[in-house]
């Protein structure tokens, strides 16, 4: 069996994962409050949590596991948005989870097992303050209930920080009935116009950080194998829910496994309004920009590492997967070719490829592996290639598989064209290994001339013809 191995916020180690019950793999994501559209930054935790879900499939089973993402439809924000809009808040929450599904959908993301919304299951959240409250970490104050965070001697153990040092870090609510400065809101009062709930606490409504503890505890169980988000949601928010349910369950694990993804910036700036770099995954739709594309721009970085979203990377990402679509148009690649591999044990991963993947989601490395796979030159061949395409979501109907404007890249490529680009990359290589950058200079001038486009990815050259290609200019045949 494929070993995966995981960075493990919770230990600050890569680590094997080794499931609580191979029979049923578990893992949670913190979905989207629902007021608004998500934006390409929402996308990333998604996206990571996707690629997890399709290696856990592939390793385990596709029946043997169980993935929940929530979705937060009870919350100030979208209070303000009823108030502003003079909507219903049921009408919002229903026509934002619609647009989630429309625009993830179409970036090639599965659907969960579970989407639990928070307000199916506030008995559940109830249920779990009454026994904080018993057992003496939990308070009633003024309507609100509170955790107490100086009754869980582990608190501040995943982000790595002191009471102290969160205390000056973070934008703490400060209110007269909080017996430390550092407690949270379990259940808050609600007012004329804002939704509630009978409890025994009086008519009100659950803080943010009950809900997915709650929700996690339903369909996971006390201890389930992986938790993550990304790493804004490290403190507080991920910090309470273990406070919540370690003290809830002192028996269970909660989540064994944490995975945080890093930010994502555009064009090497933070994404924000003000300076008019914010974009949703609608508004890149809308642009005209295929889902496949958007999907390979974020594959393209580390999880783990701050992804930026770039015009030239964007260009680069369509330019790769027109040849990509290409090769298998071109070798007919279809539902018939895939049963027939099949029949022959022919369709599997590429074991490189998979191995790659398995460390930590490397998913740059096993697209530079799907760069080698793509020379292949028969459908037996390519069929780690294809493989691996539909391993990575990229593509997802093998009756549909994208034809992107313009055409097949490099349809109008000769073999004896092709060899000559192949030949003339060879040279570059070869002058680079040298340290003959006059040459490597000369060989770059004349591909840029002729219209090739060039994309290094992990020491691998791959290539496709630009719109001005022009094969008079590579020289000798």
């Amino acid at each position: 069996m494929t070993k995966i191995r995981l960075q493990n916020t919770k230990t600050r180690k890569r680590e094997d994962f080794v499931p609580i019950d191979p029979q049923n793999v578990r893992l949670y994501l913190c979905g989207p409050t629902v007021y608004d559209r998500a934006h390409i930054g929402n996308l990333r935790p998604s996206l990571v949590f996707d690629v997890l879900f399709r290696l856990l499939r592939h390793v385990y089973g596709e029946d043997h596991v169980t993935y929940v993402r929530n979705f937060t439809d009870v919350d100030d924000k979208i209070n303000a948005r009823a108030a502003e809009t003079g909507r219903a808040i049921g009408d919002i929450t229903a026509e934002t989870i619609q647009w989630y599904h429309d625009d993830l959908d179409a970036v090639g993301l599965l659907r969960p097992s579970h989407e639990p919304r928070a307000t199916a299951h506030i008995p559940q959240m109830i249920a779990m303050i009454e026994t904080l409250i018993d057992r003496g970490h939990a308070y009633e104050a003024e309507g609100h209930v509170l955790f107490a965070v100086d009754s869980y001697e582990n608190y501040g153990a995943l982000s790595g920080r002191s009471i102290d040092d969160m205390i000056a870090g973070a934008r703490v609510e400060v209110a007269p009935y909080k017996r430390n400065p550092m407690d949270f809101v379990l259940w808050k009062p609600s007012g004329d116009g804002v939704p509630g709930w009978s409890s025994p606490w009086g008519y009100g409504r659950p803080g943010w950080h009950i809900e997915c503890s709650a929700m996690s505890l339903e369909l996971l169980g006390e201890s389930f194998d992986i938790h993550g988000g990304g790493n804004d949601l490290q403190f507080p928010h991920h910090e309470n829910e273990i406070a919540q349910s370690a003290c809830t369950h002192p028996h269970g694990d909660f989540a064994r496994y944490w995975l945080h993804n890093e930010m994502l910036q555009v064009e090497g700036k933070k994404m924000s309004k003000s300076l008019g770099n914010f974009f949703t995954i609608r508004d890149l739709l809308d642009q005209g920009i295929p889902g496949e594309v958007i999907r390979l721009v974020m594959l393209g970085t580390h999880y783990g590492k701050t992804m930026d979203w770039t015009e030239t990377r964007r260009a680069e990402a369509e330019l790769t997967l027109r040849k990509w679509y290409g090769i298998l148009h071109g070798h007919g690649f279809g539902p018939a070719m895939i049963s027939a591999l099949k029949a022959d044990g022919k369709w599997e991963a590429d074991p490189e490829f998979l191995g790659v993947l398995a460390n930590d989601l490397n998913t740059p490395g096993a697209l530079a592996r799907l760069h080698v796979l793509s020379k292949g030159k028969t459908p037996a061949a390519l069929a780690g290639f294809a493989h691996g395409l539909e391993m990575l979501g990229l593509v997802a109907d093998w009756t549909d598989i994208p034809m992107f404007d313009g055409g097949e890249a490099g349809e109008d490529v000769t073999a004896e064209i092709a060899a000559r680009v192949d030949a003339l990359l060879a040279e570059r290589a070869a002058a680079r290994a040298a340290k003959d950058w006059s040459r490597s200079d000369q060989v770059r001038d004349i591909l840029n001339a002729a219209g090739v486009q060039v994309t290094d990815v992990g020491g691998q050259a791959t290539w496709t013809a630009g719109p001005d290609f022009d094969a008079a200019k590579l020289g000798e045949f």
